[in-house]
């Protein structure tokens, strides 16, 4: 791979911050945007090139101006369905309206390519078959889908008229290390920190509700895979398989060795209950595949909690 310079939206963030990492360690020099609603500067490597600013603002375009960037890995975005659907205004303005501001930038200044993180979990709906493949219709419910699928479309708009390459990831539920604890999403995190401080769990709704789980190290590969393959085109980042939230509730307990039993609460509105993708696309167009199973990834990602110190929300 030639050595890029690399701009990473939401780079200090779970999901961006890790890929930073990959990113300086294959080689390539990396710029991060972050404006720190939910990234934390500890997340990131102290000598890195930071620009805390919001990537809906005016400001981004000083960051294009002096960085010249070859290529764009776009992770920052508001990914809380709840708040979606509390304030749809603010989830656009920042998957939406951000999103724009960053395409704007890139056609201005050169960008060859745009990586873009998606949600195979809130763009198809409830699904009418499973494993969702890409085929499946968009139906999404909550605004987070809609917004999440909205950007997908502008991206081909911006490659059919301005040339501007990318290559779209279709995410299922991410988990691992530096994944916030404290939010309303991310049930791994959130149930790691809660048995290491030997606190009780509440299980929204019956617990049966499916999602696939994916470890963040391949999200990361799948990333770096899609910086020269999978050209204009969208895919599904999954493990093909669906695990239940009392099944990860179970699986944590056992490897935390906690005593306690999980309650149940009720239900998040606007929320699939069950969903798993097909990756069969990207295992042929990017040539990826998921190399961590479940057991592993939590293991992983339990034994990242017990070192890790954490304020309330984000710094």
């Amino acid at each position: 791979m030639t050595v890029a310079k690399v701009l990473v939206t939401g780079g200090a963030g779970f999901i961006g911050s890790h890929v930073v990492d990959r990113l300086l360690g294959i080689g390539h020099q990396v710029v991060v945007v972050d404006d720190f609603r939910s990234g934390r500067p500890s997340n990131l490597p102290p000598d890195i090139t930071l620009y805390q600013t919001d990537i809906a603002t005016p400001a981004l375009e000083e960051v294009f101006r002096e960085e010249r960037p070859d290529l764009v890995c776009h992770y920052a975005a508001q990914i809380s369905v709840q708040h979606s659907m509390k304030d749809p205004l603010e989830d656009s303005d920042t998957n939406i309206r951000g999103s724009l501001n960053l395409l704007q930038n890139c056609v201005r200044y050169g960008v060859r390519k745009v990586v873009y993180t998606s949600s195979g979990g809130a763009i198809y709906g409830e699904p009418l078959h499973l494993p969702c493949d890409e085929t499946h219709p968009i139906n999404p419910l909550s605004h987070y889908g809609v917004s999440k699928y909205t950007v997908e479309n502008y991206l081909s708009v911006y490659r059919q008229s301005y040339g501007l390459d990318y290559t779209i990831l279709r995410l299922s539920n991410v988990y691992g290390p530096r994944q916030d604890p404290f939010g309303e999403a991310g049930v791994v995190a959130i149930f790691s920190q809660a048995m290491l401080q030997g606190k009780p769990i509440i299980i929204n709704g019956s617990g049966e509700q499916e999602r696939d789980f994916l470890y963040v190290q391949d999200v990361v590969q799948a990333s770096i895979t899609a910086l020269e393959g999978g050209s204009g085109d969208a895919f599904n980042i999954g493990t093909g398989k669906g695990a239940s939230i009392n099944e990860i509730f179970s699986l944590l307990k056992r490897v935390a060795d906690y005593p306690g039993e999980a309650s149940h609460g009720p239900a998040k509105p606007s929320e699939v209950f069950k969903i798993y993708l097909d990756v069969t696309k990207a295992r042929q167009g990017l040539g990826w595949k998921p190399g961590f199973s479940l057991e592993e990834g939590l293991k992983d990602t339990l034994a990242w909690f017990r070192d890790a110190t954490w304020d309330q929300g984000p710094a």
